[in-house]
């Protein structure tokens, strides 16, 4: 996909003088050094050199990616971005999935508060939550027609697609061809479902999701206007791939394995028509997902294998990092510990190496938490419980501390945790864990979490009598039925 701006579109870059104040009279090799040790004290891997931080001070990055804001915050305590010179994360609108020239390195996880930031900048007014129609109404500014249906209707209410679109197929007519604004509202959709479904989960967005989705693929079949060129259609299929991925996403993870496999199919021969080895990549990285999940391991190992082929070209070791992990999890379910094993290190070597600014958007869940509880899962099919209880431990306490945004994560390798713990013979702390995603899930609406914590309740049954145990029953009993205590 092209930059998902044009230069007519993008500011030009503000010098970031305090940030070159703050390394004062080291080099910029010498400064990029010193921001590597203060990562590897926290932990982090950062691969900053003295390119990445003449950038930074030239402006071009104006936010920082999570790994980077860490370390920067390490090495300066007291401070905030806007005191380093960067802009505020709502303020940032981020990079495509090619990633647009001046944007990259800008952080690319999306919020409610950047939206609204947007809307406020443009009309004067003060952002406001809570407000469920409001805010379909605030999404919607941003363009006219079929494109701002397609994102309205991922507002807390939910619209139906009586746009522009649904208008043209009722009537016969054919949909006017797509202009870049239209292309940026496909894409500005997919960000909405990410956010959303980070946030609350699946379950109350899949059916919203698939008006958005019918409209970006009769954008496709209406074709994109002479004035876009070849730029533009580009976007509009990657748009509309990972439009259609997301989409399956969400059929995923509330269970409907059936239309996700249908949505993944439809995303990989969105890439294989547009030749986009990055949207291939990421069907088949979801598809061998999809495989494990649906209890077809051998299928997950060759979809990963496939995406890791269509990944090399494209210069992201976190990616491939994914896909390996994609790989152990199918390996797993295969019951090959040595495959599985193979496949962890080669992850965690790929990890290792650091963030790049040529990860794919999508990819912003994908940190220390997402590795510990990928490789949690590995060793839970693998029936190493004390293992795999380990890491899923280790990945809710890093996602609760580091990216307390994504709570649908959170809940998710807590109920791994609680499962681990359940089948380890350590009830009390498996019922602590349940206790803690019941919880959460006044917030996230996800089948995938329901069922696990369902399973843990059913594990713990022989252990009612604990007093911790009995607490958890009760709970999760209660929400069973509807009640709240």
């Amino acid at each position: 996909m092209a930059s998902s701006s044009s230069a007519s579109s993008t500011p030009p870059p503000r010098p970031n003088l305090a940030f070159r104040q703050l390394r004062g009279q080291r080099s910029p090799g010498e400064f990029a050094a010193a921001v590597r040790r203060a990562a590897r004290e926290i932990g982090e891997r950062v691969s900053c050199d003295a390119r990445y931080v003449g950038r930074v001070e030239a402006g071009e990055i104006r936010c920082p990616n999570y790994a980077y804001e860490r370390v920067f915050l390490h090495m300066f305590p007291g401070r905030t971005l806007t005191d380093l010179g960067f802009a505020p994360r709502a303020a940032v609108r981020g990079r495509g999935a090619r990633g647009a020239g001046d944007a990259r390195g800008a952080d690319t996880t999306y919020t409610h508060d950047r939206v609204d930031a947007r809307y406020s900048r443009v009309h004067g007014m003060e952002s406001t939550t809570g407000d469920e129609e409001s805010d379909v109404r605030r999404r919607a500014f941003m363009t006219s027609g079929t494109a701002t249906v397609a994102v309205a209707s991922l507002g807390a209410v939910g619209l139906p697609l009586g746009g522009v679109a649904e208008a043209a197929r009722v009537r016969g007519h054919r949909l006017r061809a797509a202009d870049e604004n239209e292309v940026s509202a496909v894409e500005e959709a997919v960000r909405q479902i990410r956010l959303l479904d980070d946030r609350h989960g699946a379950d109350g967005l899949y059916k919203r999701a698939a008006a958005p989705l019918r409209t970006a693929y009769a954008l496709l079949d209406a074709g994109t206007s002479r004035q876009g060129g070849q730029a533009v259609a580009d976007r509009l299929y990657s748009g509309a791939g990972e439009l259609a991925i997301s989409v399956g996403w969400l059929a995923h993870d509330s269970g409907r394995f059936d239309d996700a496999r249908s949505h993944y199919a439809e995303a990989l021969a969105t890439a294989r028509v547009a030749g986009d080895p990055a949207l291939e990549a990421h069907a088949f990285c979801n598809t061998a997902f999809l495989a494990r999940d649906a209890g077809r391991p051998r299928e997950a190992v060759r979809a990963a294998q496939a995406a890791a082929r269509a990944a090399r070209q494209l210069g992201s070791p976190r990616l491939l990092s994914l896909i390996a992990l994609r790989e152990a999890g199918g390996w797993a379910g295969l019951g090959d510990r040595a495959g599985c094993r193979q496949a962890l290190t080669r992850a965690h070597a790929l990890f290792d190496i650091g963030p790049s600014e040529t990860d794919p958007e999508w990819m912003t869940f994908y940190g220390p938490a997402e590795l510990a509880g990928l490789e949690a899962q590995c060793w839970s099919a693998l029936g190493h419980w004390e293992h795999a209880s380990r890491h899923a431990q280790r990945a809710a306490g890093v996602a609760s501390t580091q990216t307390p945004e994504f709570t649908r994560n959170i809940a998710l390798y807590t109920a791994e945790l609680a499962d681990d713990l359940a089948r380890a013979g350590r009830p009390d702390e498996a019922a602590a864990a349940g206790l803690r995603v019941l919880a959460l899930l006044d917030e996230v609406q996800s089948s995938r979490i329901e069922s696990m914590i369902a399973t843990t309740a059913r594990l713990l049954l022989p252990h009612q009598r604990a007093a911790g145990v009995t607490e958890f029953l009760e709970q999760h009993a209660a929400r069973t039925r509807g009640v709240t205590i």
